[in-house]
């Protein structure tokens, strides 16, 4: 499990960069959209498949089919042996992964750009000629549980991020982990995945992304000439809302595992971005986040680590472009001889400055410059650029918003951070959830199962 709490403006696009061309877009009449950015820095291209289906669109009982249909993604067509789909990739010089999250699924390769045209040819064949044979299935869901077991169950603090999703949301599905509990794998089925998939895998459900050393015209013709004739699903399901019910009182959660140092992590709920131009507390949000932790000169490793010694590790993080609710995250590991409500009583006290006294300008500037850098370096990249486009898309906020949130956030005022951090981080709608530590044993840690994908 990666290290969740990372202020995510680092995401968006910076308008004082050196201007990129805009991406290219087209409509499929089978309803899929096509979206191209021309980077002609080195012949290679990233061609992605993005899916606006993930474990939000899943319901009890069968948490993880939406991860669990992903690994079944490479195990054959009617015209591919299972496997054969890698192998492909592989001989034309290239990666390919795929990855599940709450929100979307999404698949990739990256290639020299001669081999674009095949990999069309592969993803929109799976797109529509998927098998899901029984036999596969009952292979590749115990691939799935060794996941989870290696993911989960064996990092005690990815068992404390499970427990307090499902302890911060009764209703909404982001209760649910993406790799799905245990007894629901267990008892998941072959006609499970390929339900999931004959429901949601559609041309009119799915974003294609190039970006790389392309023409945009081949691209849409390519695109029309593959994608183009896999068939329109002509009702998809319908989403119903899934609205959190208010909370109205602080929650705590204990996790007890086999580790060495105890942790803590907490979640106020908090709101989302959904209109780019009149939204402002999810940009204070943000900064907010990089005041606490977003550079070396941060507060909490400036007071918790370095200064008074009470943390070994602190940290904040607010994502607020999803599809579902969102949180304002801190976690926090205490120094030796420290305890977690000391631990709880520093990162409370750092807040509560903030709503008192507010930050500085210069803080503020801080952080933005943080942001340029990292936009920099994300402009070097075809798969960080492909991985911008294609969540901004299956989210809803559009491509288009990438400049423009970057502008918003550097508009953010000291004044609206603290009256961010008044309004939002507040106990009412506190989730804690911590980790006692219990002996470690001497077994040794599991190897990463075969067939194990990246999962978001």
């Amino acid at each position: 499990m990666k290290r969740i709490l990372k202020t995510g403006i680092a995401l968006a696009a910076l308008a004082a960069l050196p201007a990129q061309a805009n991406p290219f877009e087209t409509m499929l009449p089978n309803g899929m959209r096509v979206i191209v950015k021309e980077d002609r820095r080195a012949p290679s291209v990233v061609h992605m498949v993005w899916y606006k289906v993930g474990a939000i669109d899943e319901v009890d009982g069968t948490s993880g089919v939406a991860h669990v249909l992903e690994h079944m993604m490479f195990k054959g067509t009617k015209n591919l042996k299972p496997g054969e789909f890698n192998q492909r990739v592989a001989r034309a010089g290239g990666r390919d992964n795929a990855f599940t999250s709450h929100d979307y699924t999404a698949y990739f390769q990256q290639v020299p750009k001669r081999a674009l045209p095949e990999m069309m040819k592969l993803e929109s064949d799976r797109m529509e000629n998927l098998i899901v044979s029984d036999e596969e299935f009952a292979k590749e869901i115990k691939v799935v549980m060794e996941e989870r077991r290696l993911r989960t169950e064996d990092r005690p603090q990815a068992l404390v991020y499970e427990a307090l999703m499902s302890a911060a949301f009764q209703a909404h599905p982001y209760r649910r982990p993406i790799v799905g509990w245990m007894n629901d794998l267990e008892n998941m089925t072959g006609s499970d995945a390929r339900d999931w998939y004959h429901r949601w895998y559609a041309p009119n459900n799915a974003t294609l992304v190039v970006v790389g050393d392309v023409a945009h015209e081949e691209v849409f013709k390519l695109a029309a000439d593959t994608y183009g004739r896999d068939k329109k699903r002509e009702s998809l399901p319908v989403r119903k809302p899934q609205v959190e019910p208010e909370q109205t009182g602080i929650k705590r959660v204990n996790v007890k595992a086999p580790a060495e140092l105890p942790y803590m992590l907490m979640a106020w709920k908090a709101p989302k971005l959904v209109d780019i131009e009149k939204d402002r507390d999810p940009y204070a949000l943000e900064i907010l986040a990089g005041v606490l932790d977003g550079h070396a000169a941060s507060r909490f490793a400036r007071n918790l680590v370095r200064g008074s010694q009470i943390a070994q590790q602190a940290g904040a993080g607010y994502d607020g472009t999803l599809r579902g609710e969102a949180t304002f995250l801190l976690d926090g590991t205490p120094a030796p001889g420290k305890t977690l409500p000391e631990l709880e009583q520093a990162l409370r006290a750092e807040i509560a400055r903030v709503q008192k006294e507010g930050v500085s300008q210069q803080e503020l500037e801080r952080v933005k410059v943080q942001v340029v850098a990292a936009q920099t370096y994300k402009r070097d990249s075809l798969f960080a650029q492909a991985m911008e486009i294609g969540q901004s898309e299956v989210i809803g906020l559009g491509w288009r918003s990438i400049d423009r949130e970057i502008e918003q956030l550097r508009s953010v005022t000291p004044a609206e951070v603290q009256a961010v951090a008044t309004r939002y981080l507040k106990d009412d709608t506190l989730t804690i959830a911590t980790l006692d530590p219990q002996p470690v044993t001497d077994k040794k840690p599991r190897a990463a199962p075969a067939g194990m994908r990246h999962t978001n």
